[in-house]
């Protein structure tokens, strides 16, 4: 257990949350079948596997240059609406990650300044059942948690994006592509939100054993 990240351990770690997104094609694919047209899994395998391969080989000034670098290739590559949500979900975090180091700290504030950038750039809000209600608690919950050093603060966000995911499921979506659905969209999770939870769940794994 790490009080802090330096920035190639940042790197490993983001890699391997690409490599979660790549391995979760089939599932995060089949999850927006039942609720929009069932690219969501292709697109973010796409996205996030150029995001692997740019950080692969990238040069890093900064802990927020790796965010930066994955964020970069996955609004490049990614395509659609979610191409852009995600990307800057990694984009963001380099305005306050400008160290070359992560701790407790500067997680929490990655997490709320993609939370924020996200929302601003989506038009979405909490509880309109998108990545958001996955993002949002995530990043109350490391916040919160942030006293207790950085692997409490990476766990207590993963598992606040897996139950926050897991309500969407109760949610009548108000928001893209499933909007029209209506009533018909209950019983689903939102595609975004498995994906965050995927992401955040792998990033404090990697956390954990560095």
């Amino acid at each position: 257990m790490a009080d802090s990240l330096d920035k190639e351990q940042v790197r490993t770690v983001l890699l391997a949350a690409c490599q979660a997104i790549i391995d979760a094609k089939e599932e995060l694919g089949e999850a927006d079948r039942a609720t929009g047209d069932g690219d969501h899994g292709q697109g973010m395998a796409n996205g996030f596997g150029a995001g692997q391969e740019a950080l692969g080989t990238a040069e890093l000034g900064t802990v927020g240059d790796a965010f930066k670098t994955v964020g970069s290739a996955v609004i490049g590559t990614s395509g659609g609406a979610s191409g852009v949500i995600f990307g800057t979900m990694f984009r963001a975090p380099a305005k306050v990650l400008k160290s070359e180091v992560l701790d407790a700290e500067g997680y929490a504030q990655a997490l709320e300044v993609a939370a924020e950038q996200v929302s601003t750039r989506g038009k979405a809000q909490r509880g309109h059942k998108t990545m958001l209600d996955a993002l949002i608690p995530a990043a109350e919950a490391a916040r919160a948690a942030v006293g207790d050093g950085l692997e409490a603060t990476a766990r207590a966000a993963a598992e606040a994006a897996e139950q926050g995911s897991a309500e969407t499921a109760d949610m009548i979506a108000t928001f893209g592509r499933a909007k029209s659905l209506g009533e018909r969209a209950r019983g689903h999770r939102d595609p975004g939100s498995i994906s965050v939870s995927i992401l955040l769940a792998t990033i404090a794994d990697g956390i954990a054993q560095a």
